[in-house]
């Protein structure tokens, strides 16, 4: 059985992803860290429907703490799909903007995949097959006010994900980008009402998180293994 580690699996689009690619036949490591009691719930709720799933808690803006929960993991076997979800928001316009906010943000989405990926890459190597997802944002693309340190964070990712996969090609390893727009979640709730989203988004509503999830393990699978180096958005024509 393939083992796959989903970052940020604990809130509502890692959790979309967490099922779906349990139900695609992957182990799953649910990954948490001040969600650490919701992904105990989701994996549950995977092993219940018949998946086989577990949670783990790391800060994957803490080096050293990542890296030693990783080698947990790795001397099971190597992690062959490694989904990058975890990120956060501290908005803010830039003048207004404080250094802990700037890092807060860019040591979660953009240090953070450093350390989760680079101590898995030699073990992904070793199989000779692998897939490596990385969450990004329309807000990369675009650009978005007040998010100034989340647009940087992520298309930062960008570059990452391009050089990665000229790295690792040879190896029967693709790494991709997806890149969401508005995602139905809490969060996008509390921001955008239903005359807003019918305003920003051709199609008139926002994305279900399990929309997403289904590119995601389409781009995890065998089927997409010519697909490497990309910027796939998901945004329902916003751009």
């Amino acid at each position: 059985m393939k083992r796959a580690l989903v970052t940020g699996g604990s809130g509502s689009l890692g959790a979309a992803i967490c099922r779906k690619l349990a139900a695609d036949g992957y182990h799953v490591y649910v990954h948490g860290h001040r969600g650490l009691h919701n992904a105990e719930a989701i994996a549950a709720g995977i092993v219940t429907a018949g998946g086989s799933a577990q949670a783990i808690a790391f800060d994957v803006a803490n080096a050293e703490q990542t890296h030693a929960a990783l080698q947990i993991v790795l001397a099971q076997g190597a992690i062959q799909v490694l989904v990058n979800n975890a990120g956060i928001h501290d908005d803010a316009v830039l003048p207004g903007m404080t250094t802990q906010q700037w890092h807060s943000v860019i040591d979660v989405s953009l240090n953070g995949f450093f350390n989760v990926t680079q101590p898995l890459l030699l073990p992904m190597i070793g199989k000779r097959w692998g897939r490596i997802i990385n969450l990004s944002s329309v807000a990369a693309i675009t650009g978005n006010r007040g998010q100034t340190n989340y647009a940087a964070a992520k298309a930062g990712l960008h570059g990452a994900t391009k050089s990665l996969a000229l790295e690792v090609a040879s190896r029967g390893i693709t790494v991709n980008a997806v890149a969401p727009g508005i995602i139905e979640s809490a969060m996008t709730e509390n921001v955008f009402d239903k005359d807003a989203i019918k305003r920003l988004v051709p199609v008139g509503r926002a994305g279900k998180p399990e929309e997403v999830a289904e590119l995601v393990a389409y781009l995890a699978s065998d089927k997409a293994g010519y697909i490497s180096g990309q910027i796939i958005s998901i945004n329902g024509a916003m751009i």
